[in-house]
């Protein structure tokens, strides 16, 4: 009889605890905790240069948030923090964590090379689950380009945008300047 690898499956409310007394984030998934890396520099400018330019846009009308607020998906259970969460109207708190919000209206996500592959796949497809996001937006890290994922009715579209262009968020109504971002990220 071979072995067998055992998952351990923990509850939301483990995972929360860990959340409390780690020093790094966590994403918990199918009651797995996995620690979340570390980004880059041009990751982290790349984060501020685009909530900028949605605080600057939404001001009044959202409000957006850092890296540091946790969102779940609660159709599959999946904690996370995108890199920049923008919430219209009141946030709406997971029933299980007054800290993590269930209503999100966009999230942003700056692409990594350990994760880009999870963020536009299987990532995006719990984001679908979420009945109050309307806007996904994924931002490169090696080259000027903005991908803008927006609810349809019951689909959604996707529209990539370059150097030179200026990306539409249609829910959100405002706009994120290809080569503003990345210049103000000190990208090349």
């Amino acid at each position: 009889m071979g072995l067998v690898a055992r998952r351990h499956r923990h509850p939301f409310q483990d995972y929360l605890a860990v959340e409390e007394m780690s020093t790094v984030k966590h994403e918990f998934l199918d009651g797995e905790i996995y620690a979340m890396a570390g980004g880059s520099i041009l990751h982290a400018a790349l984060s501020v240069s685009v909530s900028s330019a949605l605080h600057a846009q939404l001001r009044g009308r959202c409000r957006v948030f850092s890296s540091d607020l946790r969102i779940r998906v609660r159709a599959t259970g999946l904690a996370t923090y995108p890199d920049v969460t923008v919430v219209c109207g009141e946030v709406e708190a997971d029933p299980e964590s007054k800290e993590t919000a269930v209503n999100p209206t966009a999230v942003v996500e700056v692409l990594s090379p350990g994760t880009i592959d999870y963020d536009l796949g299987e990532k995006f497809e719990y984001y679908q689950l979420l009945p109050s996001l309307g806007t996904v937006v994924y931002v490169w890290q090696d080259r000027r380009q903005i991908e803008i994922r927006q609810r349809a009715g019951a689909s959604w579209q996707s529209r990539v945008f370059g150097a030179g262009e200026c990306a539409r968020l249609e829910g959100l109504d405002c706009d994120l300047d290809v080569d503003a971002i990345y210049t103000d990220a000190g990208a090349v």
